[in-house]
């Protein structure tokens, strides 16, 4: 569910740690800004489009529209109908990728020099000229309806669920992004319809670029793919209410082993005092054996297979959260070592040792996810939409290097709060009576 959206944030901090990257921004002769990294080395081009707002713009009682909408884009265009789509996108040997998360739409292509024009072209009718044909309508709707049902069946799924529920209320970020059956089940054509309208604007709209192409050519190619998009789409939705308090909530579920995810309020991309806590999630619980936590309920302990925290960057709700697995019986004592772990970290902050090692770990991974035209075009579209400044590739680990211990202890105090952490755990566990 929306617990996937942390993924997205860690793809944008991608970038080599040392190499400096030339990004240019592009403005399109009708206005379409979008930044880009040229590279003639091999006949390619990567896009990426990004459309905010997300599946948090469905409508009133129609929840699941975008993500279902989102799902027919490339199921027939214009005059073309889904497999004479397909057909025409592969003979191009293009690549085309339709996304919704809770923020944003996003749409990936990757085309051929030799072919850009029409692969573009067929990109330009997925995005403005969408079929939503019945039969192809019900045809993904099964396959939404299919997710739907085997999330309520996934552990990992049902915490997700229960928490935002919980946390978020009637704010779109407190509801599955796919929908309900009963409530994808009722979404009609000209609901689909409505929710296009919604989504595909240019005042919402980011673009990467990236591979063999010039300012030029981008500039006329962005004209063409998205010039003739509304200037304005729906309105944003309004910041989300925090609602849960600290914790336990049980929902049975019959396994041997229970699914725990934990969490409170977190901190938004833009505050200034960000990158303190994004080093204090790496060593709070990065995911690396290094992490605290990794320690304390894995290693001393051999409470879990593994632990980790992250953050979540949502648009109008940001979180600091975690998840771990543990067998029934032990579940219980895991719980008591992240509490204690949590007021520690709260109150007395961490060591120098622990802060030198994550700093070398985020710097030295870095390189590591900037690895093709692709992620690059991915990295440059996120920038944007995150309000980062072009040079921020550049200087992202230096940022990382100047968070000093103080910092880290500061923002340990400020954002780490063991009296607000919840805790839903998914399973049958031993010695937790259902909700604290």
């Amino acid at each position: 569910m929306m617990i996937r959206a942390f993924l997205t944030f860690l793809v944008l901090l991608a970038a080599p740690a040392q190499a400096q990257v030339d990004i240019r921004q592009v403005t399109s002769p009708g206005g379409i800004t979008a930044w880009l990294v040229q590279d003639d080395t091999i006949p390619f081009v990567a896009l990426d489009i990004r459309f905010q707002g997300g599946t948090s713009l469905d409508a009133p009682g129609k929840r699941g529209a975008t993500y279902l909408m989102t799902g027919l884009l490339e199921e027939g265009a214009g005059d073309l109908d889904s497999r004479e789509f397909a057909t025409r996108v592969e003979t191009l040997a293009a690549r085309f990728g339709f996304d919704a998360s809770v923020d944003s739409v996003s749409i990936t292509a990757q085309m051929l020099t030799q072919n850009r024009d029409e692969a573009a072209e067929l990109l330009r009718l997925a995005l403005q000229e969408p079929s939503f044909e019945q039969d192809d309508l019900d045809r993904v709707r099964g396959q939404v309806l299919a997710i739907i049902d085997r999330n309520a069946n996934d552990p990992s799924e049902i915490a997700g669920t229960e928490f935002y529920a919980q946390a978020f209320g009637d704010h779109p970020y407190g509801s599955p992004q796919e929908g309900t059956s009963e409530s994808v089940t009722a979404l009609t054509r000209q609901d689909l319809i409505d929710a296009h309208r919604a989504v595909f604007a240019r005042d919402r709209m980011y673009v990467g670029a990236a591979g063999d192409i010039s300012p030029e050519e981008l500039g006329v190619l962005l004209d063409e793919l998205l010039g003739d998009l509304p200037e304005t789409g729906a309105p944003m939705p309004e910041d989300a209410p925090y609602e849960l308090e600290g914790g336990i909530t049980v929902i049975d579920y019959p396994t041997p082993q229970s699914t725990a995810l934990f969490g409170h309020r977190g901190i938004a991309f833009d505050d200034p005092e960000f990158f303190p806590a994004f080093v204090l999630n790496q060593i709070m619980g990065g995911g690396n054996f290094r992490s605290r936590l990794m320690q304390e309920v894995r290693v001393d302990r051999g409470l879990t297979y593994g632990i980790s925290t992250f953050l979540v960057l949502f648009d109008h709700g940001p979180l600091m959260m975690g998840q771990f697995s543990s067998s029934n019986e032990l579940v219980a004592e895991a719980i008591d070592v992240l509490r204690a772990e949590w007021a520690e970290v709260a109150e007395n902050g961490v060591t120098e040792e622990e802060l030198e090692a994550a700093q070398l770990y985020m710097t030295g991974s870095y390189p590591l996810r900037f690895d093709g035209n692709s992620n690059i075009a991915s990295i440059l579209a996120g920038m944007q939409a995150d309000g980062m400044p072009i040079d921020y590739i550049n200087t992202r680990n230096d940022r990382v290097n100047a968070v000093t211990l103080d910092d880290v202890r500061d923002m340990a105090a400020r954002l780490m709060d063991p009296d607000a952490l919840h805790v839903v755990v998914v399973g049958q566990p031993q010695g937790l009576d259902g909700a604290e």
